[in-house]
C-alpha cells in the first residue's frame, strides 16, 4: 500500500500553532457536512430537477423569483435543523482562549449557514454572503432575516421533491423592502454564481491574509475562486497551511500539511489547548 504523499505530523503542526500570533481558518463546504448540511455539490447537487448552480444566479432571480425563492427558503429550513459540530466549537473555543493572549484568530468561510456564529466565532468574514439576511433589488438595504417563514406565501413550499407544487408565486406576495416609500422585491443577501465578491468583504479578507502567520484550510474543495488561491498564495510566502479534509485537493500538493479525515476529528486536537499556553 502507498505511502500518504501528504505530511500529517500533527505534532509538528502544532509546535508551529502554539508560536502562531495571527491565524486565519478558511472553511467550506465540507466542515459543514459533517453537521448534514447538503453541499449541493457534485452528483447530489440537485433540488428538483434543478442544478443548483443554474438556479443560483442574478438571471434566475430576473426569470423567475419565485422558484429562487422557494429553493432559498428550503436551505434556510433545513439550516434551521442544523447545529454546529466539533471543529465549529473548536475554532470558536481557541479564538475566545487566544484572545486573551494577544493572538487573533480570524474565520474566513465560504460558507452561508453561520454555523460558525452559533458556535460562538466572532471575528468572522463571510465571503458569500448569508442566508439569514435580504438584500432589496432596488434600494440595496440589507436586513436580517430569521422569521420562518418570511412571507406566508412561502409556507410549505419548497419542498425538494421533483412532483413538488411548481406554481410560481406572485412576486407582490415574495419578500418585499420594509423600507419607507420602497416595496421593491428582496434577494437572499448571498454571492451567487456569476457575481463578485462584496467590495468590502474583499479588502478585509486580504488584510488579514496579508498579516495572518499560520492557515488553516478545513473542508474546501479549493476549486472555487478567489477562495481557491488563497492557500496557495500564503504558501508561496512562506505562511504554513494545514489543510483538513476528507480528500486531497489541487491545492494540496503546494501545501505543508493534510490532515486526511473528518475535521471533527482533527480539527479540536489541532487547535486545543498547547502546553506552552498559560493556564486560564
Amino acid at each position: 500500500m502507498d505511502e500518504p504523499r501528504w505530511n500529517s505530523d500533527l505534532a509538528a503542526f502544532r509546535q508551529e500553532f502554539a508560536k502562531a500570533k495571527h491565524i486565519v481558518v478558511l472553511t467550506g463546504a465540507g466542515i459543514s457536512a459533517e453537521s448534514g448540511v447538503p453541499t449541493f455539490r457534485g452528483p447530489g447537487g440537485y433540488w428538483r430537477t434543478y442544478r443548483v448552480q443554474d438556479i443560483a444566479t442574478p438571471e434566475a432571480f430576473a426569470r423567475n423569483p419565485s422558484l429562487v425563492w422557494e429553493l432559498y427558503h428550503y436551505r434556510r429550513e433545513v439550516m434551521m435543523t442544523k447545529e454546529p459540530n466539533k471543529a465549529h466549537y473548536a475554532i470558536a473555543a481557541c479564538e475566545k482562549r487566544l484572545s486573551k493572549q494577544d493572538r487573533k484568530v480570524t474565520v474566513i468561510t465560504q460558507n452561508i449557514d453561520e454555523l460558525h456564529r452559533s458556535a460562538g466565532t466572532e471575528n468572522l468574514l463571510e465571503l458569500h454572503g448569508t442566508l439569514f439576511k435580504t438584500r432589496c433589488v432596488k434600494c440595496g438595504t440589507v436586513k436580517e432575516a430569521r422569521n420562518n417563514p418570511l412571507v406566508p406565501a412561502l409556507q410549505g413550499r419548497g419542498m425538494p421533491e421533483p412532483n413538488a407544487n411548481s406554481t410560481p408565486i406572485p412576486e407582490k406576495d415574495l419578500p418585499r423592502c420594509q423600507e419607507d416609500g420602497c416595496d421593491s422585491l428582496v434577494r437572499p443577501h448571498v454571492v451567487w454564481f456569476g457575481e463578485s465578491l462584496n467590495d468590502e468583504v474583499l479588502r478585509k479578507t486580504d488584510e488579514e491574509l496579508e498579516s495572518c502567520d499560520l492557515c488553516l484550510v478545513v473542508g474546501t474543495s479549493s476549486v472555487v475562486y478567489p477562495a481557491a488561491m488563497f492557500a496557495p498564495m500564503l504558501a508561496s510566502r512562506g505562511v504554513t497551511v494545514a489543510e483538513f479534509n476528507m480528500e486531497e485537493t489541487q491545492a494540496t500538493s503546494s501545501l505543508k500539511y493534510h490532515f486526511h479525515g473528518p475535521a471533527g476529528e482533527f480539527v479540536p486536537q489541532a487547535l486545543a489547548r498547547h502546553e506552552s499556553e498559560p493556564v486560564e
